[in-house]
């Protein structure tokens, strides 16, 4: 039996996204059995094979590549643990385009710092592209993550954050031991 995925990405990550001569797109063919149709006019992309557990891996690696990771770290997703989560800004601040852009910057932080110093304490991959923030990470790290971000598009100062996650990640290290 034959299952067929769609997602749609954004235009300008239609390259991206197959990369030099198709080698991204042939990569996720040839890593999940699966077959890929791009039309690269609209960002539609077509997936189909018979594994719908591998339609879905490659549905999110599709759309982590579309919201603006590198498509090295959208392969991350090929792990058993990892995961993919996406926030929309508007949801948190309204669909008014100043509010988005100062929410966004917040996200991002000076020079990207608030960003990395996410990424770096919840050890994720994490983009911010259009309207939305977008992360990789294995379910615990990824939902720290997300309420790092949940906190600052709603207004925490990102010091209070800051040291929540913290907080977080030390009681994490202290479970694992």
């Amino acid at each position: 039996m034959e299952f067929r995925y769609e997602v749609k990405i954004p235009k300008a990550r239609v390259a991206v996204f197959l990369g030099v001569k198709g080698s991204i797109k042939k990569r996720i063919e040839k890593e999940l059995d699966i077959k890929i149709d791009v039309n690269s006019d609209t960002g539609d992309i077509a997936l189909a094979g018979d594994d719908s557990l591998k339609l879905i891996i490659g549905q999110s690696i599709a759309r982590a590549i579309g919201r603006g990771f590198n498509p090295l770290d959208a392969l991350d997703l090929l792990n058993d643990d990892a995961i993919f989560e996406s926030l929309d800004i508007a949801h948190y601040v309204g669909n008014k385009k100043n509010r988005i852009i100062t929410a966004r910057a917040r996200a991002i932080g000076s020079e990207g710092t608030a960003r990395k110093y996410i990424e770096e304490l919840t050890d994720t991959k994490i983009a911010v592209y259009g309207k939305t923030i977008s992360i990789i990470g294995n379910y615990e790290t990824a939902e720290l993550a997300r309420k790092s971000f949940e906190s600052l598009l709603s207004g925490q100062r990102h010091s209070t954050v800051y040291a929540w996650l913290e907080k977080k990640k030390k009681e994490m290290k202290v479970s694992m031991y």
